[in-house]
């Protein structure tokens, strides 16, 4: 079973809507796929409810409550975990432990950016981390590639020690399909491929091990 953390100290940076775009993308490959929501607002919860009735279900975990790890199938093929806003390394070494992977988001300002230098500075002190025997990736999520704001922040994340992986553009879809408890990858027309093809960077690079 590969493991998935997507995480970030930083609130409102988009951890939920990549949780559950992923989680779709791997439930639409025929994977059983287990979504960890870790946040108190359950948001992942209630798109994993909207989903239920669809093949590709997702099916959620209450990952607030102790001995959550009891609560997931032995035959779940993929995990992926929501971290919570406010988490920092040490938060998450429960998770960190297992991971096969972690996915940090990173909005274009510099908030953002700056209490993301924080949490990887926290990030890179965890043993398997500091091993290389767990892989973080950056992502830039709602970015508006066309603006210097976003492309001068891409700069930046460039320069840190860890890869960005991919760069996300900003979308409404989003908003609409987490309300539908569906995702970018249900879906095969002209107006969402280019969204899909952002994807495909961080896809491949979750692939790698």
């Amino acid at each position: 079973m590969k493991t998935w953390l997507v995480a970030c100290s930083k609130g409102g940076v988009g951890k939920t809507t990549i949780a559950t775009q992923l989680a779709a993308n791997a439930a639409l490959s025929g994977l059983r796929t287990v979504l960890v929501d870790a946040d108190p607002q359950g948001s992942a919860t209630r798109w994993c409810e909207r989903r239920a009735g669809m093949a590709s279900a997702v099916l959620p975990v209450d990952g607030t409550r102790r001995a959550w790890r009891k609560r997931v199938p032995d035959d779940a093929q993929r995990l992926i975990v929501d971290a919570p806003a406010g988490a920092m390394a040490d938060d998450l070494d429960e998770v960190l432990e297992i991971a096969d992977a972690v996915v940090v988001p990173v909005q274009p300002s510099a908030l953002d950016i700056e209490a993301s230098v924080r949490f990887l500075e926290s990030l890179g002190r965890h043993p398997r981390v500091r091993k290389g025997k767990l892989r973080v990736g950056l992502v830039g999520n709602r970015l508006k590639p066309n603006t210097n704001a976003s492309q001068q922040a891409m700069e930046v994340l460039r320069c840190w020690p860890f890869p960005l992986v991919a760069q996300l553009r900003d979308s409404q879809a989003y908003v609409v399909l987490t309300g539908l408890g569906k995702s970018l990858f249900d879906y095969h027309s002209a107006q969402v491929r280019d969204h899909q093809a952002d994807w495909q960077p961080l896809l491949q690079w979750l692939q790698k091990d």
